[in-house]
């Protein structure tokens, strides 16, 4: 154990402090190319800034879409050691009201529990892996036997959005390698995760008279596109799956008679099998279009790809995260990601980055909840880490 009681004090009230700051992010303006998507994301980030100046890193600062950025500098004589990058984000899911946050404190077999007040979600997704960051950051200034090479941290907006590496400041960034803090349960080590593409399938009908539609050749794009969404696999839907199995999930589905859409989200671990995904959803929405007398367009968007391959290239990066975990007394668990984070698109870019896990549970739910005790083990992870790359 490295942090003493005091420390996970600390710990504790810097959490209940970030998850009561409303930093929901807003998917249609991401979509739209608006960074960040929500103007409160940048109370955070100011609020960020301050904190790691205050720790005493250095060259920090804002980015004009709101990253945030700075780095701890080595400790004397370690000015050689390889250097990482660690990364959190800011913002929270809009599918879950992240307003007003009322954090709740229950003791249960030697841990502490957090959870909101069930109106709304915790936020631990992803505000412990801000604090877990902040929080080994802090310790090392103030540890100075602890050696360490260059730190170098961000914090980005977004995330929840899949927006969240779009405008990330890469140079600013001098690691070659980096660590995402976002996953759950303790042990959790994850070094791949899913292919995805969104899906946007619009649908083209034709409007009559209700009174005469049939003599007049009415065409419903609406039921058209409610055709499709019940005709996709229901075997293959996020709510039917689990481990390594891909699904198909319907996120919204708006319109009228002449026109209706639908958005898809596509999710498979394989390259082959996501080609397999996206062939489906064509030769589908083109049948249902066809069997009404209507019309489909369909086009996929790319949003990131399975970091599995980038990071067997580097090993090295997950074999220093292996040691860190087992200097904490963790034995890792290598889980698939049935999502992405902000590492799957920073792989993408160059930078290995598997993700470490933070402590929290249920995320994108009114249930969410994060324990104190494994909260306080990524951090210590953190900072066995930054010695691990110092000792190398």
């Amino acid at each position: 154990m490295i942090l003493t009681e005091k420390d996970k004090k600390a710990l504790l009230e810097r959490f209940l402090r970030y998850v009561q700051i409303w930093t929901t992010s807003d998917g249609e303006r991401a979509d739209q190319g608006i960074q960040p998507s929500s103007d409160r994301q940048w109370d955070f980030a100011h609020l960020l800034e301050k904190e790691l100046k205050s720790i005493g890193l250095e060259s920090v600062q804002i980015s004009s879409h709101c990253y945030v950025y700075g780095f701890l500098p080595p400790s004397p004589g370690k000015e050689g050691a390889e250097a990482f990058c660690l990364l959190a984000h800011m913002d929270t899911v809009d599918e879950v009201s992240g307003e007003h946050v009322k954090p709740q404190l229950k003791e249960k077999d030697g841990d502490t529990i957090i959870t909101s007040d069930g109106t709304t979600l915790l936020g631990a997704d992803d505000k412990a892996g801000v604090t877990a960051i902040m929080s080994a950051l802090s310790f090392l200034q103030e540890h100075p036997e602890i050696p360490h090479g260059k730190i170098e941290v961000i914090f980005s907006p977004d995330e929840e959005t899949g927006h969240g590496m779009d405008n990330v400041p890469l140079n600013l960034i001098t690691a070659k390698c980096a660590y995402t803090v976002d996953g759950g349960s303790k042990g959790e080590l994850e070094t791949e995760c899913f292919n995805a593409f969104k899906s946007e399938i619009t649908f083209t009908g034709k409007a009559t008279h209700t009174g005469t539609a049939r003599a007049e050749g009415m065409v419903n794009a609406a039921v058209m596109a409610s055709s499709f969404a019940t005709n996709l696999p229901r075997h293959q839907a996020p709510e039917t799956s689990d481990g390594y199995q891909g699904f198909y999930a319907v996120m919204d589905i708006k319109g009228g008679i002449e026109k209706a859409s639908l958005t898809l989200l596509l999710r498979d671990f394989s390259t082959d099998g996501m080609e397999e995904r996206k062939a489906f959803v064509d030769a589908l929405a083109k049948t249902t279009a066809a069997s009404f007398g209507g019309k489909a367009e369909v086009v996929h968007t790319q949003q990131y790809l399975n970091m599995k391959e980038g990071l067997k290239k580097v090993p090295r990066v997950t074999e220093n995260l292996v040691a860190a975990y087992r200097a904490s007394g963790i034995e890792p668990v290598f889980t698939p990601i049935r999502g992405g984070t902000d590492g799957s698109r920073l792989t993408e870019m160059g930078i290995p980055t598997p993700n470490i896990f933070t402590g929290g549970h249920n995320f994108h739910s009114r249930d969410e909840w994060c324990s104190l005790n494994e909260l306080s083990s990524a951090c210590e992870v953190l900072i066995n880490l930054a010695r691990i790359f110092a000792e190398n």
